[in-house]
C-alpha cells in the first residue's frame, strides 16, 4: 500500500526517507530501462531552484536529494547564490525511491552523477562500494576529524576503513512513543511498559483486553525494533565485522518469536506505516505505540495525529535498546568536476549549527552536529507530549548509541527476513526454520558477490 498522502507534506510523506518502508519500494520494481533514463535526468529532472543564466548553466553545482532534504538545500541557496553566483545550485528533487534508484543506476554507469547527493543510510554501504565516492578526509583535511564535532555513530557510519566517504547531516535516535491514555485505562505503567521486550508484549495484552487498541500498527514493526537491539561494536544489523550473515542468532530468534506471539495474541492492527488505516489508528487510539525514530514525534504533532494532543509521550525503546532508525548523509561522486564547490556546500549543511536547528525547527530534520545540541530549543517543553522535554531525552539516546557497521547487502537481506517473517506470520513456518532459510540464502549471495 502506499503511503498516506497528506496535502502539507505530500513529498515528504512520500519519500518515508527516515522509514525503512521507502526502501521497499525500491530496485526490484524498477526496470533497467527506467533506471538508466532517471539516472540520465539530474539535468532535467525537476528543479526546486531557479534556472542559471545561459551563460552560467555549464558552471551550475547539480545536488541531488529527496523531501524534505531538498527544502532545506532552498532555505540556503540565497546565502550560497550571494557568494557563489556564478556557480549557481541547481537542486534535483525526486521522491525518496526514485532519488535513490537514479543514483543506483548512475553509480553503476558513472554516468550523470549530480555534483552532490544526499543518501539515506540504508544505502551508504552499497554506494560506498561502488567505488565511485569520493574521499572526503583528504577534501577536509583536519576538518575530516569528526571526533567531538558529530554525534560519534553517525560519524562512525560515514567511515568506511580509513575513508570518510560521507558527511551525515540528521539522525534519528530510536525512542518509543505511546499513548499515556491507553495505559493508564489499561492500568499499565510506563515502567512495566518498557522494561522489556517481553513485558511490552505482555503489556500489550492488558491494553487489547481493555481498551480493544493493539499494541503495535504490524508485527514486522516489532520485528525491527527488536533486531536493532543489542549489536555488538563492530557488528551490523544484517552481518557481523567478517561479513559473515548473522540471522540465525538469538537476536533474530527473538525478533521473531516475539513477532509472532503478538500476531497469536492480536497485538498488531496488521497494516503497514504510512497507510489511511494505520494513521486512522494512531488518530483514533487504535494503536498503542510507535517504535520509531525521534524525527516521527513532529510528523505526530503537525499532521498525523494533532487532534491528540497531550494523550503521547516518547520514552526510551523497550529494555533502555539504544538504536538508530534511518538517517541522512550527503557525498560527492569522485568523478565531479566541481568537487571544491560541493564540498562547500556540504560544510555549509553539514557544519553550521544555526542551520541544523533551523532543519530541526522546520523538517524535524534532527542534528548530527553536536554543536546544534546545546540550543535552548532541545530544552523547550512540547505541548503535545503534554509538556515533557522530549527532546532532551532524543539527545540523550543519540550520544549514546553504538556504531554499527554496514554492509552493501544490507538492503538484500532486509528483503529476505522479511520475507521470512511473513511466512513465519501467514503460514505458520517455524521461526527456527525461517531463520535457517534466511541464513542459507544470504550466505549463498554472499559468496556469489565474492566471486
Amino acid at each position: 500500500m502506499m503511503p498516506i498522502q497528506h496535502p502539507d507534506h505530500a513529498e515528504d510523506v512520500a519519500s518515508c526517507k527516515r522509514f525503512q518502508a521507502g526502501r521497499r519500494q525500491m530496485l526490484g520494481r524498477v526496470s533497467t530501462l527506467s533506471l538508466a533514463s532517471v539516472a540520465s535526468s539530474f539535468g532535467t529532472g525537476r528543479t526546486l531552484a531557479s534556472p542559471a543564466p545561459a551563460g552560467e548553466q555549464s558552471g551550475s553545482l547539480t545536488v541531488a536529494a529527496y523531501p524534505a532534504l531538498d527544502r532545506i538545500l532552498k532555505a540556503l541557496e540565497p546565502d550560497w547564490t550571494a557568494s557563489h553566483a556564478k556557480t549557481p545550485i541547481k537542486i534535483v528533487s525526486r521522491s525518496f525511491g526514485d532519488h535513490h534508484a537514479a543514483i543506483t543506476a548512475a553509480l553503476a554507469t558513472r554516468k550523470g552523477l549530480p555534483d552532490l547527493m544526499a543518501v539515506e543510510f540504508g544505502y551508504l554501504a552499497r554506494f560506498a562500494g561502488s567505488g565511485a565516492l569520493a574521499d572526503l578526509g583528504p577534501l577536509l583535511g583536519r576538518e575530516g576529524n569528526l571526533d567531538g564535532v558529530i554525534v560519534p555513530y553517525a560519524a562512525g557510519q560515514a567511515r568506511f576503513g580509513n575513508r570518510l566517504l560521507a558527511l551525515p547531516t540528521d539522525i534519528g535516535p530510536g525512542v518509543t512513543f505511546y499513548r499515556t491514555d491507553l495505559l493508564a485505562t489499561a492500568r499499565v505503567s510506563p515502567d512495566t511498559f518498557l522494561e522489556s521486550w517481553e513485558s511490552f508484549v505482555e503489556a500489550g495484552r492488558r491494553i487489547r483486553s481493555a481498551t480493544g487498541a493493539r499494541l503495535v500498527g504490524h508485527a514486522r514493526d516489532l520485528k525491527d525494533a527488536i533486531i536493532r537491539s543489542g549489536i555488538q561494536p563492530g557488528e551490523g544489523l544484517y552481518f557481523d565485522a567478517a561479513g559473515r550473515p548473522v540471522v540465525r542468532s538469538s537476536r533474530f530468534e527473538r525478533a521473531f518469536s516475539l513477532a509472532h506471539a503478538a500476531r497469536r495474541a492480536d497485538l498488531d492492527a496488521r497494516v503497514p506505516a504510512w497507510s489511511n488505516d494505520w494513521s486512522e489508528g494512531l488518530r483514533r487510539g487504535g494503536i498503542a505505540s510507535q517504535l520509531t525514530g525521534a524525527w516521527f514525534g513532529g510528523h505526530l504533532a503537525t499532521w498525523l495525529a494533532p487532534g491528540t494532543t497531550g494523550k503521547w509521550r516518547s520514552a526510551l525503546l523497550p529494555g533502555r535498546s539504544m538504536t538508530a532508525w534511518g538517517g541522512s548523509f550527503f557525498a560527492i561522486p569522485a568523478g565531479s568536476p566541481r568537487k571544491a564547490e560541493a564540498l562547500e556546500l556540504l560544510k555549509l549543511i553539514a557544519f553550521d549549527p544555526a542551520r541544523q536547528i533551523d532543519a530541526f525547527r522546520r523538517h524535524d530534520a534532527f542534528p548530527a552536529l553536536l554543536a546544534a545540541h546545546d540550543d535552548p530549543f532541545f530544552g523547550e517543553p512540547l505541548r503535545f507530549f503534554g509538556g515533557q522535554r522530549a527532546r532532551l531525552l532524543w539527545r540523550d539516546v543519540a550520544r549514546q548509541i553504538v556504531p554499527i557497521s554496514v554492509h552493501r547487502l544490507d538492503p538484500l537481506a532486509e528483503e529476505i527476513v522479511n520475507v521470512e517473517l511473513d511466512r513465519v506470520l501467514l503460514r505458520g513456518k517455524s521461526v527456527a526454520s525461517a531463520l535457517a532459510d534466511a541464513q542459507v540464502m544470504l550466505e549463498r549471495r554472499v559468496a556469489r558477490a565474492a566471486r
